[in-house]
């Protein structure tokens, strides 16, 4: 198991900010992009990783796979979920998460603004909100340079 593990939920996954901004801030050694449609989408894969630095092994895996890719990473890693969903699956069987950063979530119709960078539906909400209440600390930001944002973010 590695040292450490950041994850993040953004739903655009591997783009600038990953890249130039988080991948250096934490030094990661792996990028796992947890997601079921991309781990099948052998295309978008190979697009994705030509961004991706070469010292950094990228594993696009489907959920269930998380456990063992984290295993089998040996020094820090970065997981990327796509939306609320993924992250609180990947909670809900155990996974430990001490903290979630929430990097950016698409407004769409039914979504509450939570922050500009970030909408919610009711579902993702209380997802959060169950997250948030067993002990994971929520990080509203998009980049590293910001101030972390958790507490004052107000979830119905």
């Amino acid at each position: 198991m590695p040292r450490t593990v950041y994850f993040r939920i953004d739903n655009r996954l591997v783009h600038g900010q990953v890249i130039e901004a988080w991948l250096p801030y934490t030094g990661a050694r792996d990028l796992v992009v947890a997601n079921d449609a991309l781990a099948e989408d052998m295309l978008r894969q190979q697009i994705i990783s030509l961004a991706v630095p070469q010292r950094v092994a990228v594993h696009f895996i489907p959920l269930n796979a998380l456990e063992a890719t984290l295993a089998a990473c040996e020094d820090t890693a970065f997981v990327l979920f796509m939306d609320c969903g993924d992250a609180f699956a990947a909670f809900s069987t155990g996974m430990p998460m001490s903290s979630l950063n929430i990097g950016n979530l698409h407004y769409s119709e039914g979504k509450r603004q939570l922050l500009p960078h970030v909408a919610v539906s009711p579902q993702e909400e209380g997802q959060l909100r169950s997250m948030r209440d067993a002990g994971v600390s929520l990080d509203f930001r998009c980049v590293p340079t910001e101030n972390t944002r958790g507490l004052d973010v107000q979830l119905a």
